[in-house]
């Protein structure tokens, strides 16, 4: 049987999963592809960590820096980009390795994306104000009264992503769950391999600190600055990444810089900890890799 030329590498940010595609990647002349949300944003380089421009020069990749601040991506969109460029991969023969952390695109892939209808700019905008109005606590209740699926998927604080919840069932009549629900997925089965690099927690946490170190060292702080300094919608995807409000309010001169990175320590610890629990519940029958120690 012939091996699967897509191979899907998840885990938490800081595990260790660009270097073993690296690794993989020199080994087979795989193409290594953007699998995480944060990294398709070109103003995010530092903050997202993306692959050095050195590995980027050795090995191809593809779909990383290819989004501006100011262009929110959706797993849609995401999915529709990926299944192009593995189409044209294939055609050439050449193997594709797709890495990240964003839970939602390998559940895409493996799972299926759901054809929901667009939602009309008046209604999002509507359920917007209804939410800036009522507050998350009152907002989530009225959620779980219509999709308690939808609500109880949504982290704290995800202001989008209970907006578009509410306001896909006002504008289809029908729950964003039930339309989740009936999908199929991207990839056929059998038509990939998949891992999850998952190292010990302690480990794992350590070199979340040690990232955070080096993006300081090497210029999130002035990535920050030059990405607020355009006065974006605080909502986009882009200026929700890991660090950026962090150290934005120090630059707003609110947070001393040692606090501020303490802060982002933590918020990245976090970051990783919910990783861990998607792709322990949602990718439970994928090998587990341990990183490197």
């Amino acid at each position: 049987m012939p091996q699967p030329l897509v191979t899907l590498i998840a885990g938490p940010t800081a595990s260790g999963k660009s270097r073993l595609a690296m690794e993989v990647a020199r080994a087979t002349g795989a193409v290594i592809v953007n699998a995480d949300s944060q990294q398709l944003y070109a103003d995010l380089r530092v903050l997202s960590a993306r692959p050095a421009a050195e590995d980027e020069a050795e090995i191809p990749h593809r779909l990383y820096g290819v989004a501006d601040a100011a262009d929110a991506w959706s797993v849609g969109r995401w999915s529709r980009a990926v299944m192009d460029l593995l189409a044209e991969l294939e055609a050439e023969g050449r193997p594709a390795w797709l890495v990240g952390g964003t839970g939602l695109y390998f559940n895409a892939l493996t799972k299926g994306l759901a054809d929901i209808p667009p939602v009309p700019v008046e209604v999002r905008d509507a359920v917007q104000a209804e939410f800036d109005a009522e507050g998350e606590a009152a907002f989530r209740r009225r959620l779980a009264e219509v999709d308690p699926a939808a609500e109880a998927a949504v982290f704290p604080g995800d202001r989008q992503r209970l907006v578009r919840a509410l306001s896909v069932h006002r504008a289809s009549g029908r729950p964003l769950s039930a339309w989740k629900a009936d999908t199929r997925p991207l990839l056929a089965p059998g038509s990939y391999d998949a891992l999850v690099v998952e190292p010990p927690r302690d480990r794992l946490y350590a070199s979340c600190d040690a990232r955070v170190d080096l993006m300081m060292a090497q210029g999130a702080l002035e990535e920050v600055r030059a990405l607020t300094a355009r006065g974006l919608d605080p909502d986009l995807p882009a200026m929700k990444a890991v660090g950026v409000r962090e150290l934005a309010a120090h630059l707003a001169g609110d947070l001393p810089l040692d606090a501020a990175v303490a802060a982002v320590k933590q918020s990245t610890r976090n970051y990783a900890k919910r990783q861990l629990t998607w792709f322990r519940n949602q990718q439970k029958d994928w090998p587990r890799h341990p990183g490197f120690a």
